[in-house]
């Protein structure tokens, strides 16, 4: 079960890693280097539907792999995976399925870019609201992404060496007192 478990933390860290490469690196700096903010909004709403889709299947997988029977894993720990990973994947699912697509349904009752609207224009708020919504949600998938990724690598056999494996270590009579 060993290549289970590193398959699955392997899942857990490529995600992980595509998300904050997305909200950390990609996202703020096409706001910053594309000419205007709607051009930039199409390419990361692009990009955040392949992150989003992409921890739907992976905590999919993720939760039909921890059902495979495993000898030395202990009940709650596989439990406690099982429901991190569907809070990513349900998080994921929600942010393209709901979220998502009620944006895209304003952008359309928008009609033209959203910074022409005036800051207190009520779709103008309410695509704020739901955009926050969208960052919340995608926070809370990498939180769970990264508990599950810690736990998977602690319950993965031989990720821990016992105390017994520990060679003695014995000072040498010059440094004894």
């Amino acid at each position: 079960m060993k290549f289970v478990a590193k398959i699955e933390l392997f899942l857990v860290a490529l995600w992980l890693g595509a998300a904050c490469f997305f909200s950390f690196g990609v996202a703020p700096n096409l706001f910053s280097i594309l000419p205007s903010s709607e051009m930039a909004g199409a390419v990361v709403n692009r990009t955040l539907s392949i992150v989003n889709f992409s921890g739907l299947v992976i905590g999919l997988t993720l939760i039909l792999t921890s059902l495979i029977p495993r000898n030395d894993a202990k009940r709650f720990w596989i439990w406690l995976q099982r429901f991190l990973v569907f809070v990513m994947g349900a998080a994921c699912g929600a942010g393209q399925l709901i979220i998502g697509i009620y944006l895209e349904h304003l952008r359309g009752l928008i009609g033209r870019p959203i910074d022409e609207l005036a800051a207190d224009d009520p779709l103008r708020i309410q695509f704020n609201l739901w955009h926050q919504y969208s960052v919340w949600i995608l926070i809370t998938a990498m939180v769970a992404a990264l508990l599950a990724f810690f736990i998977i690598s602690r319950s993965s056999p031989g990720s821990v060496k016992s105390p017994k494996s520990i060679p003695d270590f014995e000072l040498p009579d010059e440094l004894k007192m």
